[in-house]
């Protein structure tokens, strides 16, 4: 596939990485000439300097004869402006758009098509940031959250303590446990290696574990594997950004939330806007505030600036100072790759739920979402199987038949209503929506033609 991607940023780089390893024709458009350099040494890719919404930058960049545009600049208006140029001008097929401020996602309906401003797929970083985080608050204890089906089945990852009644035991055990409830065990990671998980395999204290699950059931298996938290009640937040705001609001009916903003005129303002939240003008590194706040009863502590080295050292300082559990927003992956496995409980990178996004919209087979687990290094998707046996190596297969690349699970099948946690014995059926976890996402490409029919298929 040709895709061009406006914007070489952190978000535009690193879906431009992901996208080489999977064969795509990748060209990037930028003003700073450093960055592109930087990506055409480190990968297979055409750059092009320039403004990203001229038209003659865009002709430059061949979006006359490109599948997909992909505009991740820092400026929505650029975004837009692009999209539409894009569409009018070269007819370009298919275009994203990374969308931010909230006055134009108010307007989405009448803004958003082809008469007005031309975006197939508009992607809200802070919305999906949001959603991320207020899935882990829904259920503590858990690293990881993505939901399926229109939420209807997740896969959960959680680290394994003693005090879960699986600990110490083998994974055969699940299933007595819990008799009536379908789950599976799709993935363990022992000091951060691979294990393929069997009906024998003994889960030890201190092992990542991905299970997958209908969604209602998400806190009995979490329950399993480590002692089970008591729900959340009272938050602290740092940040009355778009995401500090938005998730203040989307939860301050449920849980007793305090608002801690270093802009005295923007304290003000959330001060209006948020009815039911506590909101403090002050820096969130200030042990006396924070004495004073009483940090050390907060059941999580939230930290959602723009700046990453205020959002780690207000953390460290909250979970030192009693914090039960801390939630870092970091964006520079350098920085991710430094906390992690410290006093940090959850880090939430918006860069990695931008990424899935995208990708959900550029992958090849039918895709329906993507997830990045663990850092990117590993995927969730939920595919739809097309075909007949005589097109399709899946189709009208038992999953023990199906050839799977190494460290690829097959989690559930989605039939019509009917939602099933796979078995080797299930059978993919024409239609059937399939969740599939994928250890190490190099292999992302191989699923995808596994779940790519012959050309002798077409769609009725």
């Amino acid at each position: 596939m040709k895709i061009i991607i406006l914007g070489a940023g952190q978000v535009g780089g690193t879906l431009a990485k992901n996208l080489v390893y999977e064969n795509n024709d990748i060209t990037i458009v930028d003003t700073n000439t450093d960055r592109l350099r930087q990506l055409q040494d480190q990968f297979d890719l055409r750059v092009v300097n320039g403004y990203a919404s001229y038209p003659c930058v865009l002709r430059d960049a061949g979006a006359e004869n490109a599948d997909m545009l992909v505009a991740v600049t820092n400026s929505d208006e650029t975004n837009m402006i692009a999209c539409q140029i894009a569409y009018s001008l070269f007819n370009t097929p298919n275009k994203i758009a990374r969308i931010r401020a909230t006055e134009y996602l108010r307007e989405t309906e009448k803004l958003f098509f082809p008469e007005q401003i031309s975006i197939d797929y508009l992607i809200s970083p802070e919305q999906l940031v949001i959603d991320y985080i207020y899935k882990l608050i829904q259920y503590p204890g858990a690293l990881q959250v993505v939901n399926f089906s229109e939420g209807k089945v997740s896969i959960v990852s959680v680290i394994a303590y003693y005090g879960g009644s699986l600990v110490g035991h083998a994974l055969s055990n699940l299933c007595k446990d819990m008799p009536h409830i379908n789950a599976r065990v799709i993935a363990i990671f022992r000091q951060d290696k691979p294990i393929r998980p069997k009906d024998s395999t003994i889960i030890e204290a201190g092992d990542e574990v991905f299970f997958i699950v209908l969604t209602q059931y998400i806190r009995v298996v979490i329950s399993e594997l480590q002692q089970l938290e008591t729900p959340y009640k009272r938050i602290m937040i740092v940040g009355g950004g778009n995401v500090g705001a938005g998730l203040s609001k989307a939860i301050e009916k449920d849980y007793n939330i305090k608002l801690i903003e270093r802009n005295q005129k923007r304290a003000a303002e959330l001060a209006e806007f948020l009815y039911d939240t506590i909101v403090f003008y002050g820096d969130a590194s200030d042990q006396d505030l924070l004495k004073e706040e009483h940090i050390e009863q907060m059941d999580v502590f939230i930290a959602l600036t723009n700046d990453d080295e205020a959002n780690i050292m207000s953390s460290m300082l909250a979970k030192k100072m009693g914090a039960k559990k801390v939630m870092v927003l970091i964006q520079r992956s350098a920085y991710i790759e430094l906390v992690q496995n410290g006093v940090i409980d959850i880090i939430i990178s918006p860069q990695q739920a931008t990424i899935s996004a995208l990708l959900s919209h550029v992958r090849k087979a039918d895709i329906v979402s993507v997830f990045l687990l663990r850092r990117g290094g590993s995927e969730a998707i939920e595919v739809i199987a097309h075909g007949d046996k005589y097109t399709s190596k899946v189709v009208n297969k038992k999953i023990s038949e199906i050839k799977l690349p190494p460290g690829t699970v097959i989690g559930s099948i989605i039939r019509d209503e009917k939602i099933f946690i796979a078995g080797d014995h299930h059978v993919i059926e024409q239609g059937d929506h399939v969740i599939i976890f994928i250890t190490d996402k190099k292999y992302v490409p191989d699923v995808e033609k596994l779940f790519q029919p012959s050309l002798f298929f077409t769609k009725k």
